[in-house]
């Protein structure tokens, strides 16, 4: 350390995790490996490949040779043409976003009739402060957390329903969508929490998740910018305790 003293520390894991999709190679992830089932399939719905769960038969997971094997009913249409086109994102671990980065943003609707109060933003912050996190052990990942909004509750609670934390923020997002997916979980009045950068990558995939609302304790580019403001996403950055930025989507945002 900066005393010259030799110290034990933790260190995060690291693992290739490659996803096969009836007995087709997609690609390569590099994950802690905490959630690879729920990864794979936030993975497939996130990239669009996949439109529905019921479209999914197993998944299986074999970390002897580091990979993830989905079963689909009708296979996935034109996956050569649509994994031809990749964009280099922002994300770090994988970075990589199939097809147009813009495809179906014009068709996502999400809710105009609800609400994020400011007394539920600063439960959530607290929740997520005080939440056990390998991240406190070790730094170097990501986290992301889905929790509750609901003005009407006394205090204006705010519950994390899930946490996960991965190498890159993008393989925690996808993990969320993929449990979401799994537990039947509906986005609409629900908040999503990283504490990753809010880039264009992350607004969609919480866009094409349903949930209006994105909190981030970074801050954002311009390109999100300009994605939370087409989709109509209530997008909070740099929030830490009682500090926010309020970037978009302030007619859902209730500061008294």
């Amino acid at each position: 350390d900066e005393t010259g003293a030799a110290r034990e520390t933790q260190i995060a894991g690291e693992h290739p995790l490659t996803l096969y999709v009836d007995k087709q190679e997609v690609l390569t992830m590099m994950t802690l490996g905490a959630a690879p089932e729920a990864l794979a399939i936030g993975y497939l719905r996130n990239q669009r490949l996949l439109e529905r769960i019921e479209d999914i038969v197993s998944v299986q997971v074999d970390w002897d040779v580091n990979a993830v094997v989905v079963r689909t009913r009708h296979g996935l249409a034109d996956l050569e043409a649509r994994t031809q086109k990749r964009t280099q994102t922002t994300g770090c671990g994988q970075g990589t976003v199939f097809g147009d980065l813009m495809d179906d943003i014009d068709s996502i609707r999400l809710p105009t009739d609800v609400t994020l109060a400011r007394s539920t933003l600063y439960a959530l912050l607290d929740g997520v402060r005080l939440h056990d996190t390998i991240y406190k052990q070790s730094g170097a990942i990501h986290g992301c957390a889905l929790a509750t909004n609901d003005p009407g509750a006394e205090g204006a609670a705010s519950e994390i329903l899930m946490f996960v934390e991965d190498v890159g923020r993008h393989n925690a997002v996808d993990a969320i969508a993929g449990r979401m997916w799994l537990d039947r979980i509906d986005g609409a009045d629900k908040i999503f929490y990283t504490t990753g950068r809010l880039t264009s990558e992350m607004v969609i995939k919480a866009a094409q998740m349903g949930i209006p609302f994105l909190v981030s304790r970074s801050g954002l580019t311009q390109m999100g910018h300009e994605i939370a403001r087409k989709v109509g996403i209530t997008m909070i950055g740099r929030a830490t305790h009682r500090h926010y930025l309020l970037y978009t989507g302030a007619e859902r945002f209730i500061a008294a």
